[in-house]
């Protein structure tokens, strides 16, 4: 099975649900199953930003510390990779409503998942489905898409 390999707390905020969308630097062609691999760092200072710790806490992680890495702890669908274009601001009543992020297709990123993500024009989004979190299952995670050897 394709993995990637996602810093903490990303990887768990995937994990639990409420990360939708993995950005990357780079497209991928590839399109299905991916195993969420935790890899061995974590940005404490990120996991410890209001947004990301209301998240993780409503999936189950209540702390930081208890972030699992260096195992694999979700599988997820992976169903497109769309360019990232820019922000957006959209003129209605009431008044102006500021889109965060657009991607290809006219996708717009809602504030909550923009809060998870690099949403720098010429990135790319990964849309992610049917994130669901399995027990951690250690492995050595490694750059880009890589094959993982389920047990």
């Amino acid at each position: 099975m394709k993995a990637i390999t996602i810093l903490q707390p990303w990887a768990s905020l995937i994990a639990c649900g409420a990360k939708k969308i993995e950005t990357r630097s780079w497209a991928t062609k590839y399109r299905g199953p991916i195993a969420i691999h935790a890899g061995l760092k974590v940005y404490t200072r990120a996991a410890d930003t209001r947004t990301i710790a209301q998240a993780l806490c409503n999936g189950g992680i209540p702390m930081a510390r208890n972030l699992p890495v260096g195992a694999v702890i979700a599988i997820a669908e992976l169903v497109e990779c769309l360019e990232i274009l820019g922000s957006h601001t959209i003129v209605g009543e009431p008044g102006e409503i500021i889109v965060p992020a657009v991607l290809k297709n006219g996708y717009f990123v809602d504030s909550k998942e923009f809060a998870f993500g690099d949403y720098t024009p010429g990135r790319y989004a990964w849309l992610l489905a049917n994130a669901r979190p399995i027990k951690p299952v250690p492995a050595k995670g490694k750059q880009r898409l890589w094959e993982w050897e389920e047990r």
